[in-house]
């Protein structure tokens, strides 16, 4: 029986998305007890294997946002230690951590994506055949950049929107990019799509459906995901039904070719006509009471003990 198994749930670590690992974690945790199942609350630290061992760990559920919870790293130690894990593989993880490898995945595969050029300490490099175009130390000519504002500013390997501003002015842009470069050495600059934002939850290699958020403050922001009352929730969607089913397609085509397992969120953008973009792929989203796959769920039918339960029988049906 799947209840007589010893679960972990693994959260907390040390990226900046900490905190909501841990809210995420714990919620998992809670309900895992509910619903009857042998399971235990780890905070990852410099001793994980020990305590997988001590307590006898038989599945890890993952719920480690960010840093080397969600690039690969501890899905490769579980792989060592001959544990099974919820989510997506090495190989997957580590592309869909990596905003850089997964645009450019996307462009090979034809998924529709915001136009967008990579920027470093001194160089600014613009796909899908880029050129080297040397700069000034922390900085370069931003009339490189062949697409208009606004601008998105983000680190290329952080979740929860940390780190991340919408540049309407140039003067802005240098502001800009050190708020990014605080989270890493390479800063995605991408076209802001005017439209609506659009997340759609996949479980289980199927689409679970998708939620429009609207945020009071400028963007979908870290204050805005985790504050009450900071964003409007829509489900579905209030977009018209073939912008609906391009999301849908193009979010799962994203999950596909990245080669992802178990239960993402794929963020998108969707323009005055209806056509949508990837922003990324989550492959470990987020599960507190205000997150947006376990509102997806719902709306397909599944309660968040049962979709943590859905997750776990995933894990399982795969193994055998």
């Amino acid at each position: 029986m799947l209840t007589d198994k010893r679960i972990g749930v693994l959260m907390g670590g040390t990226s900046a998305e900490r905190e909501i690992s841990l809210r995420s974690g714990t919620a998992i945790y809670n309900a895992l007890k509910v619903i009857g199942y042998k399971a235990f609350a780890i905070d990852v630290g410099p001793d994980i294997c020990n305590v997988l061992n001590r307590e006898g760990i038989e599945l890890a559920f993952l719920v480690l946002h960010g840093g080397y919870g969600e690039n690969g790293s501890i899905q490769g130690m579980l792989e060592v230690l001959g544990i099974p894990y919820t989510g997506s593989g090495v190989l997957a993880s580590a592309l869909a951590m990596d905003k850089e490898a997964s645009k450019k995945i996307f462009l090979y595969h034809n998924i529709p994506i915001p136009p967008f050029v990579v920027v470093t300490s001194n160089e600014l490099l613009i796909p899908p055949l880029p050129p080297l175009v040397k700069g000034g130390k922390g900085g370069f000519d931003s009339s490189l950049i062949d697409f208009p504002l606004p601008w998105v500013v983000k680190p290329t390997a952080e979740g929860s929107s940390i780190g991340i501003s919408i540049v309407r002015d140039k003067m802005n842009f240098r502001q800009a990019l050190e708020a990014a470069y605080s989270h890493g050495s390479r800063v995605i600059v991408e076209k802001y799509i005017m439209g609506k934002e659009v997340h759609i939850g996949i479980l289980n290699g199927r689409v679970l459906g998708g939620v429009e958020v609207r945020p009071s403050l400028e963007f979908y922001n870290y204050e805005a995901k985790y504050t009450a009352g900071r964003t409007e929730y829509i489900l579905p969607p209030e977009i018209n039904n073939k912008a609906y089913e391009r999301a849908k397609e193009a979010a799962i085509s994203a999950h596909t070719a990245l080669g992802c397992k178990g239960a993402t969120r794929v963020d998108l953008r969707v323009d005055t006509e209806g056509n949508p973009y990837v922003l990324e792929v989550n492959t470990i989203p987020g599960m507190t009471e205000m997150s947006l796959l376990p509102k997806i769920a719902s709306l397909a039918g599944f309660d968040f003990p049962a979709l943590i339960e859905e997750i776990i029988r995933g894990v399982i049906d795969e193994g055998q």
